[in-house]
């Protein structure tokens, strides 16, 4: 993922969802980001480029013990 696409997302997120999200480069990965309420970890977004449409799919996992 490019650093403006990031940019971007992360500009949409804290707009979206909370001025306290960050997106972030996911180390020795280019198609994906890391989300973040802080310094906690939220999930994955993931770049999708079929029928030369380009979208981002947000993957995150809710762990029992959280609710």
């Amino acid at each position: 993922m490019k650093p403006d696409e990031i940019k971007k997302l992360d500009a949409y997120f804290k707009r979206v969802f909370n001025p306290a999200m960050v997106v972030k480069a996911r180390p020795r990965k280019d198609d994906s980001a890391e989300v973040y309420a802080g310094d906690e970890f939220l999930g994955v977004i993931y770049v999708d480029d079929e029928d030369d449409e380009r979208s981002y799919n947000f993957q995150m996992a809710i762990l029992d013990v959280d609710l």
